[in-house]
């Protein structure tokens, strides 16, 4: 487990230069025709030939021949309670599923930005690094994730070629396989990243010499499985689209609180990659009903139902899972479950969240 913190002269090298760096930066990729990366843009034509990798999975993706393509998982994460639980119960699930037929996980790290150890540093692999100077996140802490992973790529030695970027609140709920494929990283569709919908947005950091807007696809950072080297020459400019994007008022409203994963779409079709969207790649209940052939839960939406299982969405239910009833601490063990005639997808949640807390040692200290 590495757990390291940058050099006191990094950190004042960066207070004194980032606004500096960062505004230059993003200024080069948004107005500078000469472009230092790749500029071929992937042809979708060469994926519609085997499967259209929306509707379908590749039927390459179903063989199990050839080496083990190795990916490392990974997430960033505070020091907030809040996360902690969170990050307790995604590690308890990645050990559960990693050894098993299928899988391809290699190592995991927590990439800690809250630039000091915490007390989970003993239980889940962590590297710590340093957050945003103070003020430029603007109150939207989601942006110290890109120069998490900047900071982690640039000092980690990480031995696999792939990595999986995760969130805390992801359960492994199937062994999960290396979906990428060559040169295409393997990423989760979202509904409401809508590219073509926010062309006039989306134009102030992909230019139009650069291809249709098409390019960027309806994705954010995670869940994505993508090559190491690959994401190496992304993160700096998810980095810094991130927060140019956050100065911008009208990108700002637009995008709320789902600005990060734009950056991150459009920093990838910047660097000419695109991804094969793999709707199987996770569930988000109460919205999905069955795990079927999914890999990750995702539990960022909370779920209400009345004690006849209907779905009581907007409004308390009589029952309810919503992780945000528990900011200031861990939920407690075994919790109810849910009444019949709740989904599937919601009873699995919520036996493999008591599972996890059962097993978990000292889940009811103060964390």
């Amino acid at each position: 487990m590495g757990m390291r913190k940058g050099s006191p002269f990094f950190v004042v090298l960066l207070g004194f230069g980032f606004f500096i760096a960062t505004y230059n930066l993003v200024t080069m990729v948004i107005h500078n025709r000469n472009w230092n990366f790749p500029t071929q843009l992937v042809d979708r034509s060469t994926l519609a030939l085997r499967s259209d990798p929306i509707v379908g999975m590749p039927n390459e993706f179903k063989k199990s021949g050839g080496p083990r393509r190795l990916f490392h998982v990974a997430l960033t994460a505070t020091d907030a309670p809040y996360s902690k639980w969170q990050c307790r119960i995604m590690y308890y699930w990645y050990k559960k599923m990693k050894d098993l037929e299928g899988s391809e996980m290699g190592g995991f790290t927590r990439v800690l930005h809250s630039g000091n150890p915490d007390n989970l540093i003993d239980e889940i692999p962590t590297f710590v690094v340093d957050p945003l100077p103070a003020g430029m996140d603007r109150g939207y802490i989601v942006l110290n994730r890109p120069w998490a992973f900047v900071q982690w790529l640039e000092k980690a030695k990480i031995e696999e070629d792939y990595i999986l970027m995760g969130e805390p609140d992801h359960i492994f709920v199937n062994p999960l396989p290396n979906l990428s494929r060559g040169d295409y990283p393997a990423a989760f569709p979202f509904f409401y990243i809508k590219p073509s919908d926010n062309e006039k947005i989306i134009r102030k950091f992909y230019p139009e010499e650069k291809g249709p807007v098409t390019n960027v696809d309806p994705i954010g950072n995670s869940p994505v499985i993508i090559k190491k080297s690959q994401l190496e020459k992304i993160a700096p400019t998810w980095m810094n689209v991130s927060l140019k994007m956050k100065e911008d008022p009208e990108t700002d409203k637009s995008f709320g609180w789902v600005l990060e994963m734009y950056a991150y779409a459009v920093a990838s079709a910047l660097h000419g990659v695109q991804h094969i969207l793999h709707k199987d790649f996770m569930i988000q209940p109460p919205w999905d009903l069955k795990v079927g052939n999914s890999f990750i839960i995702h539990y960022t939406y909370g779920c209400d139902y009345s004690l006849k299982g209907e779905l009581t969405y907007g409004k308390i239910g009589e029952w309810r899972f919503d992780k945000r009833s528990h900011l200031q601490g861990p939920p407690p063990r075994n919790l109810s479950l849910p009444p019949p005639g709740v989904p599937e997808s919601v009873v699995r949640l919520v036996k493999m969240v008591n599972e996890a807390t059962a097993n978990i040692p000292g889940w009811d200290e103060a964390r």
